[in-house]
């Protein structure tokens, strides 16, 4: 992925920011999307410079209400999002800048700051792409928390060690039901595998957008 400027013509980032309608402190409510699929990563807010900043160097700067500074997204986590469009609302008082991220857009390691849900999420019309960044999410809340019973949380505290040896371990049962061409088999410690890959993904401090990212690279 390369930063690209939005706008490079001074002229062009002035009228710009005169179009849009900043509250009372300055502050524009910023939605950040994926490009890709449509996912909202994340909500913060911009000031004038901030977006000027954003529209000059093709990567998401904000303001920060609590410390009240500039800050650019992925200056200290390396999780950069990279601007590929910004629009406007009808009242010109909240942005929409959809963007390719790289690595998770919370802080918390999440994919999405939205990876919480008030009631019984939708089972319906699920996309089985979902399953990969809410199963990351799932593995990366038991590490935080280490319930009693999880099995996942017992793989955190036994370590780095015997995590690598469960994706062994895995990685070689589908080794063998891909020999044997047993279908339901394959299936089963396919599954077994990848769950385990992003349990060391996770005690690795890496997630899956990062391989997306770098599995992208290779489709040349």
């Amino acid at each position: 992925m390369s930063a690209i400027p939005v706008l490079t013509d001074e002229a062009e980032i002035g009228t710009a920011l005169e179009r849009i309608r900043f509250n009372g402190d300055g502050l524009v409510p910023a939605v950040i999307q994926d490009v890709k699929n449509g996912e909202v990563l994340m909500v913060a807010y911009m000031n004038r410079e901030s977006l000027a900043r954003s529209l000059r160097t093709g990567r998401t700067w904000f303001y920060s209400r609590s410390r009240k500074c500039l800050w650019m997204k992925g200056e200290t986590s390396g999780h950069h999002q990279y601007i590929r469009e910004v629009r406007f609302d009808c009242d010109a008082d909240t942005l929409l800048i959809k963007v390719e991220q790289v690595g998770p857009a919370c802080h918390e390691g999440y994919r999405s700051c939205f990876f919480r849900c008030i009631g019984q999420p939708l089972q319906e019309g699920e996309k089985h792409g979902d399953i990969i960044p809410e199963l990351f999410a799932v593995i990366k809340e038991r590490q935080r928390t280490l319930p009693e019973g999880s099995y996942t949380a017992k793989l955190f505290r036994k370590g780095i060690d015997r995590i690598a040896q469960k994706v062994g371990e895995e990685a070689v049962e589908v080794v063998i039901a891909g020999k044997n061409r047993d279908r339901s088999e394959l299936i089963e410690e396919t599954s077994d595998l990848i769950y385990h890959l992003l349990v060391l993904l996770a005690e690795c401090g890496v997630s899956p957008d990062e391989v997306w990212a770098k599995l992208a690279e290779r489709r040349q």
